[in-house]
């Protein structure tokens, strides 16, 4: 059964800038340089009046993960992710995101949201993970959540300091 999962954050900047960062290829560029871990790599980048859609992999060492994921999943778990956003109007960008695990059934989909105003914004995003395997899917479903999370506060937390330094 799916497992859902929220989170919402502040970036300390203006929603325009945030948005111009978010839709930014350079961004992307220094964002998976910066925090995309071990063989991440920006494989796609469509940027267009004001949108984007990116597609990145990451991959998690096997000596890294728990044992509920190797019991199914032998060498590293790469990951696919996609993530890509509309344009900004009224102080709001709405976009979606996803990943899907290579060579296991495990999928991460959702709708994200920008919100804000001349002074400071806040990203939240909303949807599910989904293991479909079967008496340790809610493991894994658990486990990737809280990964998901964390990585997305490391995210959030660059955005701010990028664009302190690039806008």
């Amino acid at each position: 059964m799916p497992r859902p999962i929220a989170h919402s954050a502040p970036v300390p900047a203006p929603v325009d800038k945030v948005h111009a960062a978010l839709v930014s290829e350079q961004y992307w560029k220094d964002r998976i340089a910066e925090i995309g871990g071990p063989g991440a790599e920006l494989v796609s980048v469509t940027a267009m009046n004001g949108t984007i859609s990116v597609v990145i992999t990451q991959s998690v060492p096997e000596d890294e993960l728990p044992a509920a994921v190797t019991a199914f999943k032998k060498g590293p778990l790469v990951i696919e992710r996609t993530e890509s956003w509309g344009p900004l109007g009224g102080g709001r960008a709405e976009g979606k995101f996803g990943a899907t695990v290579d060579g296991a059934p495990a999928t991460i989909s959702g709708t994200t949201l920008l919100v804000g105003d001349a002074t400071s914004s806040t990203m939240s995003l909303a949807g599910t993970t989904e293991v479909k395997v079967p008496i340790f899917g809610g493991k894994i479903e658990a486990m990737i959540s809280e990964q998901v999370l964390s990585l997305i506060d490391n995210e959030h937390d660059f955005t701010g300091e990028w664009i302190e330094k690039n806008l």
